[in-house]
């Protein structure tokens, strides 16, 4: 879907000493740099609550939401009311004005509003058991290892984390301190998406032999220092782990199994100012041990897609749009060709709180734990290695890769 030059989380402004920062290797024993940030103002077009949200059950969680850019203003905050077993109980922002203006809208108290510098003082705050980390890529390993030295659970933004050694050291925090971690891929908590996963283990296509995805979309005049998703500090390689997730994700899900193999090129014009650092596409190719293959692309300079189509022996199924916020459409054509309409795909997002909520109260299984999080950045980094070198990466069942 189409993103705005100050996007989602695009209030983020960091030290000129981040780029070297990030270099460094994360382990489960060094803390990872903590960069200087800078909230900017309340984004345009947010519409916060006339009235603070209503009271829930005794066992809701409280749930502090760290950064509050368009994202988590716009859909997370929203949602949160609609989940039964969840409520916002602190705010992080490094814009006071704004932590004010929608602390009092959200009636989040002020002793329960903190700066990023002040975070870490959240660990004495009863009221709060866990974190929703919506940051910039580069700061998830940080702010979620310090919520976790502050006895909190963590829910973080996907792409996890900038690599797999991050996502390992963030994992290993949260067993040190006996807290639970979820990455929000909320695509597994939607009706269309939930249901697509149960046809495709039905074989309601028959055997899957071809998966495509697609997620593109034209973004208009921009450089890194204006727009995060373009710098490459903050967000590694570009569309990819960001639009592009949804697609390997589906590739993933859609199949049931992990690929053996890795194939994937990437393309960065000249002479725009766009992708002085990043990537403007990304196209990959995976083969599984079944024989079936999927193939990926995503792109930030590419007419409009967001595609998902499951090419079986008896049938196709086809999802498009397939992974937004809303509007999903799904059908299977050839054998038992039908339309699909399984629910309201506005519900993934009380869905996917609901589900962090449970796991905590009731410690149950969560669906979308780090080891996926790290399962993914192992296998982009697979990606990027096939399309640095031109050759074929072969694979470990976890992602990692051979040799």
């Amino acid at each position: 879907m189409p993103h705005t030059p100050i996007s989602r989380r695009g209030f983020i402004e960091a030290t000129g000493a981040l780029a070297a920062t990030l270099t460094t290797t994360a382990s489960a024993t060094t803390p990872f740099p903590r960069p200087q940030l800078k909230g900017l103002p309340l984004p345009g077009g947010v519409r916060l609550p006339a009235t603070p949200p209503r009271r829930k059950r005794e066992d809701s969680v409280g749930i502090a939401i760290v950064g509050l850019g368009g994202y988590a203003l716009s859909q997370i905050m929203p949602r949160v009311d609609q989940a039964e077993r969840m409520h916002i109980s602190a705010l992080v922002s490094g814009n006071p004005a704004k932590l004010a203006q929608v602390g009092d809208a959200y009636g989040v108290p002020a002793d329960a509003r903190y700066s990023y510098a002040q975070f870490d003082k959240i660990a004495a705050d009863d009221r709060t058991q866990a974190v929703y980390v919506i940051l910039p890529t580069a700061f998830h390993a940080d702010f979620t290892i310090r919520a976790f030295a502050a006895g909190k659970h963590v829910l973080c933004e996907k792409p996890m984390a900038l690599s797999s050694a991050e996502c390992e050291a963030m994992i290993a925090a949260g067993r040190r301190a006996n807290r639970r971690l979820m990455i929000a891929y909320r695509c597994h908590f939607e009706p269309y998406n939930v249901e697509a996963m149960r046809l495709m283990r039905e074989r309601a296509v028959g055997a899957i032999r071809l998966i495509r995805t697609e997620q593109s979309y034209r973004a208009g005049p921009t450089t890194p220092a204006q727009n995060w998703r373009f710098n490459r500090a903050l967000v590694g390689g570009g569309p990819l782990e960001d639009y592009g997730l949804y697609g390997l994700q589906s590739a993933l899900y859609l199949s049931g199994e992990m690929p053996d193999s890795i194939s994937a090129s990437t393309f960065q014009p000249s002479g725009d100012p766009r992708f002085t650092e990043i990537f403007a596409h990304v196209a990959s190719q995976l083969t599984f041990p079944s024989g079936a293959v999927a193939q990926l692309a995503t792109s930030y300079d590419a007419a409009g897609a967001n595609l998902a189509q499951v090419r079986g022996t008896h049938g196709t199924l086809i999802m498009d749009p397939a992974t937004g916020y809303a509007g999903q459409r799904m059908r299977i054509e050839g054998q038992n060709a039908r339309d699909l309409t399984p629910g309201d795909p506005t519900t993934q997002f009380a869905g996917q709180l609901n589900h962090f909520a449970n796991a905590i109260r009731d410690n149950t299984p969560i669906v979308t734990g780090g080891e996926m999080g790290l399962r993914d950045m192992r296998l982009i980094e697979a990606i990027y290695a096939s399309a640095r070198t031109g050759r074929t990466v072969k694979l470990m069942p976890d992602g990692r890769m051979r040799g």
